[in-house]
């Protein structure tokens, strides 16, 4: 898989790809994260992106020449499976849309800033809106990295047990069950017998039963769609 970023302030996510797992997935070829600087594919002097919004009002907004110069070169070297962009008012980002999207072979991501971008952006290049979550940040370069991270670590080949990702939380629309390891008594509180008891089908049933009860406790609105 291939993932080209586009970003005002590539600088930010450099690091966030040269460590642990998404390294680990660069190494084995099975993933390359691109960084594009958006100023590089403006024609103004200054390299601006940005410029006052018509009808007036507080904040700057990403002009929509220096993304459409970006998106439509890369989109000359080879076909993507979606151009995202990171915004607050996009859909929610869940699991499920991480297992879609693993199934890619080519992501853009644009990062938005100041006051968003240009709504002819959206409009003729974007397939697709995402926010990860109801909240603002100064830009989209940590959501973009959260969406790369989620999607790359269930490609085949990333994780070293490949059936992890397969249970995790959110992936049958529950939260994961608690997990133990040594030692098997801990200042006096102790593993649950039936994980020391070596019955395969029966610990099955008890991570079944904590993760539903887990849910309901923690997550209730997930509980409730279980239930529906």
């Amino acid at each position: 898989m291939r993932i080209d970023i586009i970003s005002v302030v590539p600088q930010l996510m450099s690091s966030f790809f040269e460590h642990s797992i998404l390294k680990r997935a660069k190494d084995k070829g099975v993933a390359e994260v691109h960084i594009h600087d958006l100023r590089d594919y403006t024609l103004y002097k200054h390299k601006q992106v940005d410029d006052y919004a018509y009808g007036g009002g507080a904040g700057m907004v990403m002009m929509a020449e220096p993304i459409d110069r970006c998106i439509s070169q890369l989109k000359s070297e080879r076909t993507y499976d979606a151009v995202i962009y990171l915004t607050p008012d996009g859909e929610t980002f869940n699991q499920q849309m991480a297992n879609r999207f693993s199934l890619g072979t080519n992501l853009i991501m644009l990062c938005g800033h100041y006051k968003g971008v240009d709504e002819r952006v959206r409009e003729q290049f974007i397939t697709h809106e995402i926010s990860i979550g109801d909240y603002v940040l100064s830009g989209g370069e940590l959501g973009a990295a959260v969406l790369a991270d989620s999607i790359i670590r269930l490609i085949p080949g990333v994780l070293s047990d490949e059936t992890s990702a397969l249970t995790d939380s959110f992936q049958d629309g529950m939260l994961a069950p608690p997990v133990y390891t040594r030692p098997e008594d801990y200042k006096g509180h102790k593993v649950p017998e039936i994980l020391l008891s070596g019955h395969e089908k029966k610990i099955q049933e008890w991570r079944y039963e904590q993760a539903l009860e887990r849910t309901r406790t923690r997550r209730p609105d997930l509980y409730e769609k279980l239930k529906n």
